[in-house]
């Protein structure tokens, strides 16, 4: 059986009926909220198993109202929680089967915070104040200090901190209960750097461009060359681990 984003019947948001969609009518349909929106996007979520569109029997895609709603749902996951396509996959199949999902804040993943704090969070998913972070990551006013000096962290020019910062300084905090202290953390603040550089070498040109939607194009190019960085940064880290003896 096909799932829907709701966990139901599908609510015919996406058309006026049961009839199927070809990709470029999708890629239309998606763009009135999500203008980034590309077709190379789309075919990279059908890869990643997140939407199965059906196949005409010379290879054309074919979606139904129920797959534009998964494609709206895991969009929506994506730009307003921040989260990776494997959480998405575990809550599209958790509905499917009638369940509730929880969705997390920022500095995901993360132990559950109680109160005010995991109310604006939860709600805002964008900015903290100073100590609302050190409540976040559990840690006091000296380590963060030493964190911001080592350029791990940094605020924005009003103080506060965005949903990367957040993220960041959780997993800090995790490490360094393994005794990886801020210095250790150096070569990876050094390799991102190198990343996010290699990064922009290939999104400049579109940035560059005139057209708008070749410029918004740019920006969704640039998470998604990041996404694969990271993936590819923990596979190598992995395969090291285990290419060395025991």
């Amino acid at each position: 059986m096909r799932r829907t984003a709701s966990g139901g019947a599908g609510s015919g948001t996406a058309t006026a009926d049961n009839r199927l969609m070809s990709i470029g009518a999708v890629l239309r349909r998606l763009r009135e909220e999500f203008p980034e929106i590309t077709i190379s996007k789309i075919r990279f979520l059908e890869a990643e198993g997140l939407v199965e569109p059906r196949r005409t029997p010379s290879g054309y895609r074919k979606f139904s109202a129920e797959d534009v709603e998964r494609l709206e749902y895991v969009l929506r996951m994506q730009r307003d929680h921040y989260l990776p396509l494997k959480v998405i996959r575990e809550h599209l199949d958790a509905l499917a089967r009638g369940e509730k999902v929880r969705l997390p804040g920022p500095g995901w993943p993360r132990e559950p915070l109680e109160g005010v704090l995991e109310q604006r969070a939860e709600a805002t998913a964008t900015r903290i104040g100073r100590s609302e972070l050190l409540s976040v990551a559990g840690v006091g006013e000296t380590e963060l200090a030493e964190w911001e000096s080592y350029g791990l962290i940094t605020p924005a020019d009003d103080g506060e901190y965005d949903i990367e910062a957040v993220s960041v300084a959780k997993l800090v905090a995790d490490l360094g209960r393994f005794g990886l202290e801020p210095r250790h953390l150096r070569v990876m603040k050094a390799a991102a750097d190198r990343e996010a550089d290699l990064v922009e070498q290939v999104v400049a040109p579109l940035r560059r461009h005139r057209n708008p939607q070749t410029r918004n194009h740019a920006e969704a190019t640039a998470r998604e060359l990041a996404s694969l960085s990271v993936r590819l940064h923990a596979a190598l880290v992995q395969s090291a681990l285990r290419a060395r003896p025991h």
